[in-house]
């Protein structure tokens, strides 16, 4: 199987979590977050405070957003190289 093959069913396997969805998300999400911290602080943040937070938490969120991609990309990679081993061995018996 050529890692192009690969590639391309790997690419069509569908996530329980669709990253790029949660990648739509990330602005919201640190909205979200700056505004449960004022509520539950009872402050407001200065709107360079807010800009600053809200920027490093779409970084950060972006960040892990990359790491769940590659690592379910291994993932993926590691189940279709057992699947190939797996009938390989069953075929080599015969």
């Amino acid at each position: 199987m050529s890692d192009v093959n690969n590639e391309e069913k790997i690419g069509q396997i569908r996530s329980s979590v669709d990253l790029n969805v949660l990648g739509e998300n990330i602005l919201d999400i640190a909205d979200f977050t700056v505004e449960k911290y004022e509520f539950r602080t009872d402050t407001t943040l200065s709107p360079e405070m807010r800009a600053e937070a809200v920027e490093k938490i779409k970084d950060a969120l972006w960040n892990r957003v990359e790491e769940m991609r590659l690592r379910r990309k291994q993932i993926l990679e590691t189940i279709f190289n057992l699947a190939e081993e797996t009938l390989n061995e069953v075929v080599d018996k015969k």
